[in-house]
């Protein structure tokens, strides 16, 4: 079991962010719609776990390319882990520690991604009650992640709801974040 552990912004994750994109992006130039930066990580001044995530953004057709092109980089699919139009892998070994996923650019995993990012890095009074949320809860489960994730989901929801999300893709991402039983 790994420890929760949220860290104060790191402006080195971009950085790091762009290395990682200029060594995947070569493979799947010819597929990718964009690799984008998502996560805490992607919000400069917010508190994040220091793990890169990234959305490989592909159309639809082409998601089995992309995942057969990052194997060539020690990439390994893992499926979409429950959450639809999402693939996940495994990072090569020795790599900076970080998430990739190829998402469909119809996917609503991609969209939620995106919509957080945006709206955390456009508005800072969010951006910091988001991050002191992010703090007392990474202490609250600091052994239990998945509850730790689960805790953070009504505040992203809401923040989701406010950006035009409809309830059934809200009922979706909610079911995505629960703890598992």
């Amino acid at each position: 079991m790994s420890v929760v552990v949220v860290v104060d912004h790191d402006p080195h994750w971009a950085r790091l962010f762009e290395t990682l994109r200029s060594g995947i992006l070569p493979v799947v130039a010819d597929v990718a719609i964009s690799l984008e930066h998502v996560g805490s990580t992607a919000v400069p001044g917010l508190p994040a776990k220091p793990v890169i995530d990234m959305d490989l953004v592909v159309l639809e057709s082409d998601v089995g390319v992309a995942i057969e092109r990052l194997a060539t980089l020690g990439y390994v699919h893992l499926g979409d882990l429950g959450i639809p139009l999402r693939e996940a892998f495994d990072v090569p070994p020795g790599s900076p520690r970080h998430h990739l996923y190829v998402c469909p650019s119809t996917s609503l995993a991609l969209r939620n991604h995106l919509a957080i990012r945006d709206c955390l890095r456009a508005n800072p009074a969010i951006r910091d009650e988001y991050g002191d949320l992010k703090r007392r809860l990474a202490e609250q489960h600091r052994d239990d992640i998945d509850a730790y994730i689960a805790a953070k989901t009504d505040f992203l929801l809401a923040i989701l709801r406010n950006n035009g999300f409809a309830d059934d893709s809200l009922d979706k991402l909610q079911r995505a974040n629960q703890r598992p039983s």
